[in-house]
């Protein structure tokens, strides 16, 4: 009896078991049920593509576009002209030349043919014997081209005119010197301390009228020189200028003369320096003219200056002042002695 009981609560207890593990095994849960539905964003646009990168260069374009880029080809040389010249048609100055001028140099094929330095076509415009009342029209006639050149006034005229001589220097020529009395130093009666005097007056009278130190330039009157007197320039570093190109204008019977001397023996020599005077009138009427010449022929005009300009001795100075009989410095302001009364 215990037996049958005791098997029938073993199987009640089996049956439960049973049922047991099927519920928990074979029900659904709830975190396996599917997912609910929810509407889906709108699509957010693509990013647009990245521009395309070019190729890679191959290793010598590169290299080459790192280097330095290739220099602009030069420009032809153009004239040099003052900030206010008014002619765009100019001769103006094609370079300028700076010339050392230790040991005294010379410059002119006609004597001196150590410095060959103008090129075809190049000329240097000089000119003897001034200041005088013809020497304004001159500077009118290169101020108008805006070209420069290169003066040797006498220093006799220089202390008769200083207020010419100092338009020239103020208007940006060179000014060097033509001795004090246009005296032929290479005369036989010339004296050494006759010949050093008219050197060194002519530079004084170059300084006291222009208010500074002259180019240490020298032209000999008639170009004659002696060999005391090439070693006493170079002593004193003067450099020594001769003539390419004579204009003979003081021996032309007019300006159309001028010009056709300087033309034709320029033509000839395709370069050099050129000789003229600003004292003769001739060459004033004529340079307007001429300087147009050199212009159309593809003349180029070259300014020579100095390094280091002249010192004066100071006992040529002295003479100079006490020759003249003036006081170097005025003693009274000049509205003291000079009154306009009527205008």
């Amino acid at each position: 009896m215990r037996n049958a009981l005791g098997l029938m609560l073993a199987s009640v207890v089996t049956a439960v078991l049973i049922t047991g593990v099927w519920f928990w095994t074979s029900a659904p849960r709830a975190d396996a049920a599917p997912p609910q539905t929810m509407a889906a964003r709108k699509a957010e646009p693509l990013p647009a593509p990245a521009a395309a990168k070019p190729a890679p260069k191959d290793d010598v374009e590169v290299t080459a576009s790192l280097s330095k880029p290739a220099p602009a080809p030069v420009p032809a040389p153009q004239p040099i002209r003052q900030a206010s010249c008014a002619n765009p048609d100019a001769l103006g100055v094609s370079r300028m030349v700076v010339i050392d001028t230790t040991g005294g140099p010379g410059f002119g094929f006609l004597q001196y043919k150590q410095f060959d330095f103008l090129t075809d076509k190049e000329v240097v415009l000089t000119f003897d014997d001034g200041p005088w009342p013809t020497t304004p029209a001159v500077l009118k006639a290169l101020a108008d081209e805006c070209t420069k050149g290169l003066f040797f006034p006498v220093g006799k005229h220089t202390s008769y005119h200083p207020e010419i001589l100092k338009q020239v220097y103020t208007a940006g020529h060179t000014v060097g010197s033509h001795t004090w009395s246009h005296a032929h130093l290479d005369s036989k009666k010339m004296t050494e301390p006759q010949m050093k005097e008219e050197i060194e007056k002519g530079f004084s009278a170059v300084k006291m009228a222009i208010g500074a130190a002259p180019a240490p330039f020298f032209r000999f009157p008639g170009l004659g020189h002696t060999q005391v007197a090439l070693g006493y320039l170079a002593s004193r570093n003067i450099s020594m200028f001769s003539v390419d190109v004579d204009s003979n204008d003081f021996r032309s019977s007019g300006p159309d003369q001028v010009i056709n001397n300087v033309m034709t023996k320029l033509d000839k020599q395709g370069k050099g320096v050129i000789l003229m005077h600003d004292l003769q009138k001739h060459t004033a009427t004529a340079l307007p003219t001429l300087l147009r010449r050199l212009k159309a022929g593809g003349y180029k005009v070259v300014q020579m200056k100095a390094k280091e300009q002249l010192e004066t001795l100071p006992e040529y100075d002295a003479m100079l002042v006490k020759d003249q009989k003036v006081p170097a410095v005025a003693s009274r302001p000049i509205s003291s002695v000079v009154q306009t009364v009527t205008q």
